[in-house]
C-alpha cells in the first residue's frame, strides 16, 4: 500500500518523537550543569514535530488526501508525543538533588492526560470501524495546542531557570502551563463523552 505524503510526514513526526523521548530519557536534572543543552535540543525537536502536525493536516486538506489511515494515525502520533513527554516529566531524570520534581507535573495529572487520550482513541477507532467519521473537534484542537505549548514551555523554563527566567517567575510559568493542560484536557474529555453519547444510546437500544 502506497502511503501518501501527509501520512509520510506523520510517520516522520513519530520518528522525531522517538528521538525526543531518547533525549529526555538520557537527561538528569542532577547533572544539569553539563546536560542543560539536552533540554534545548528536546525543545526544538518538540516544536518541529508540532509544526509537522500543522503541515500534514494542511496538505491532506488542500490536496484532498484525507484517508481513514490518516484520520487515525495523525491524532495517534500526536497523543504518543504529548503523553510520552508528560510521562517522562514525572520520571527520575527531572528530580533534583533535594528530591523535588522540577517540572511541576504530578503522576495524577499524567493519569488524566493519558486516560483522556486512550478514551478518545478508543471512541475514534470504534466510529471508524463502523464507517462513521470522527474527526477532531475544535475542543480537541484547543487541547492539543495547549499541550503543545505547555510541554516545550516546561523544557525551556527548566533549561534556563535562573538565567532567562528568575526562579519565582520560572515556577509560576511551569505551574500555569501544567495546570492549563490538565484543565483543558479534562474539559475536552467531557466534550468528547457528550459528543459520543450515540454509542451508549445505541448500546442501550440493542
Amino acid at each position: 500500500m502506497k502511503i501518501n505524503l501527509p501520512n509520510q510526514i506523520t510517520l516522520g513526526r513519530l520518528g522525531l518523537a522517538i528521538i525526543f523521548f531518547t533525549m529526555l530519557s538520557l537527561y538528569s536534572q542532577q547533572d544539569y550543569a553539563r546536560q542543560w543543552w539536552m533540554l534545548d535540543v528536546a525543545f526544538v525537536l518538540f516544536i518541529v514535530a508540532a509544526l509537522t502536525d500543522i503541515l500534514d493536516g494542511y496538505l491532506a486538506r488542500k490536496h484532498n488526501l484525507v484517508t481513514p489511515l490518516g484520520r487515525i494515525l495523525d491524532p495517534l502520533v500526536d497523543k504518543v508525543l504529548v503523553c510520552g513527554a508528560f510521562i517522562l516529566f514525572t520520571g527520575p531524570g527531572f528530580v533534583d538533588a533535594t528530591g523535588r520534581n522540577v517540572t511541576e507535573v504530578k503522576a495524577w495529572m499524567v493519569v488524566i492526560i493519558v486516560g483522556r487520550e486512550l478514551l478518545v482513541t478508543g471512541i475514534r477507532g470504534f466510529n471508524e470501524s463502523i464507517g462513521r467519521e470522527f474527526p477532531a473537534s475544535i475542543h480537541g484542537k484547543i487541547k492539543m495546542w495547549v499541550q503543545s505549548i505547555a510541554a516545550p514551555t516546561v523544557l525551556l523554563v527548566i533549561a534556563h531557570e535562573g538565567t532567562w527566567f528568575a526562579q519565582p517567575v520560572a515556577h509560576w510559568f511551569k505551574l500555569v502551563a501544567v495546570w492549563a493542560t490538565v484543565i483543558v484536557t479534562a474539559l475536552s474529555t467531557i466534550h468528547y463523552l457528550v459528543r459520543s453519547r450515540h454509542i451508549f444510546e445505541e448500546s442501550t437500544a440493542t
